[in-house]
């Protein structure tokens, strides 16, 4: 198993899917990424050489991405802002409730009962 950014890559998958394992990385980055590094999208992680496997963790690690904690505190941080603000979408924040003009009379269960569970804390 590879370990990038502090996650373990699955051996099985191909590694344009298993990137996607990483917090930040969907399939269209990991794509632009293998074919930037001119790695085989359609290799298994198990075939990659290890040479190939360093400049991944090297490109990663120094490129312009936010990955995982990074971009996690980016996304907390403008929830944060748009609270302080009083915005509209910050008080569906708060409350728990759908933020992007879903429905709430019938289909908002599931974001209802985690507001119940934030609200208990």
């Amino acid at each position: 198993m590879v370990r990038i950014l502090g996650n373990n890559i699955p051996n099985k998958k191909k590694i344009y899917v298993a990137l996607t394992c990483i917090y930040g990385i969907g399939i269209p980055t990991s794509l632009k990424l293998l074919k930037k590094l001119k790695i085989n999208p359609e290799l298994k992680v198990s075939e990659l050489k290890e040479e190939n496997i360093s400049a991944l963790r090297d490109s990663l690690e120094t490129e312009e991405f936010k990955l995982e904690g990074d971009l996690k505190r980016l996304i907390s941080l403008n929830i944060k802002r748009l609270i302080d603000i009083n915005s509209f979408r910050g008080r569906r924040h708060l409350k728990g409730l759908p933020v992007r003009g879903q429905r709430t009379r019938t289909n908002n269960r599931t974001s209802r009962r985690q507001s119940l569970f934030i609200r208990k804390k």
